[in-house]
């Protein structure tokens, strides 16, 4: 079995494969304060708690965005299953090429999700990535990872707007009933939900125009699923999207 991490600024995502078979999907906190044995705590109950062994655990990738959490977390496995992580950086084997200046500034989760998406569609594909920030990287024909656009995430969005408003209030990320709102909190989830959902659209427009084709369009993370059902396009959705290229670039460097 394999144990795959995507460690992001919010959280670290984990999963476990058997072969090609996703056993679960689960996730804690990312801490910069807590320590190796703290993760490797919670990385060993969170293994007993959907039945899996540490002697089952042959082999492990990871990609990241934190590295001080990295560290502590590659020392963790180590720890409880006597295996080496894969690292995901710019100089791993993988199905895509990175065609970007200064590669080695590009982030893990940028990369896997760009192999999973590799993997899934033939042709020029646009993948967006929408945790604590909101990412747009696109691939062309060839699979190169040609760049993209970074943007603040919905949740930071929403947190600058209620901080530095007074009175404006944090509310639930729901879709509302009109574009036009009524109230201040319909105004807001307006704002939030359909205005990103136009600004997908508009960027993935000039994203096409500027490749001159049309592309395929895949997202993943935060609230991703409940904005592109909002979106004029079209566009594909997988939850599990970087774990699979994470599991795709281990069985690449094996």
């Amino acid at each position: 079995m394999i144990l795959a991490l995507d460690i992001g600024n919010t959280n670290i995502t984990i999963g476990v494969y058997d072969d090609k078979k996703l056993l679960f999907v689960s996730r804690m906190a990312t801490d910069s304060s807590r320590m190796e044995d703290q993760y490797a705590i919670e990385l060993r109950d969170i293994l007993d708690i959907y039945g899996i062994s540490l002697k089952e655990i042959e082999g492990s990738v990871i990609s990241s965005v934190v590295p001080q959490v990295t560290t502590y977390i590659v020392r963790a496995i180590k720890r409880l299953t006597n295996v080496e992580p894969i690292c995901v950086g710019p100089n791993t084997k993988m199905n895509v090429n990175i065609k970007v200046e200064r590669p080695e500034l590009t982030g893990a989760d940028l990369i896997v999700g760009c192999v999973a998406a590799a993997g899934m569609f033939h042709g020029p594909t646009i993948i967006l990535d929408m945790g604590t920030a909101t990412t747009f990287v696109v691939l062309d024909e060839e699979k190169n990872m040609l760049g993209g656009c970074i943007f603040p995430g919905v949740g930071i969005s929403m947190e600058a707007l209620t901080r530095r408003t007074a009175q404006l209030p944090s509310i639930s990320m729901e879709a509302p009933k009109h574009v036009i709102g009524n109230n201040t909190t319909e105004s807001m989830r307006s704002g939030i939900i359909l205005g990103t959902a136009c600004m997908i659209d508009g960027m993935v427009e000039r994203m096409e125009a500027e490749l001159g084709k049309k592309c395929h369009v895949i997202a993943t993370g935060g609230l991703s699923k409940e904005i592109i059902a909002h979106c004029k396009r079209s566009i594909h959705f997988s939850d599990t999207l970087l774990l699979d290229g994470l599991r795709i670039i281990y069985e690449d460097n094996k």
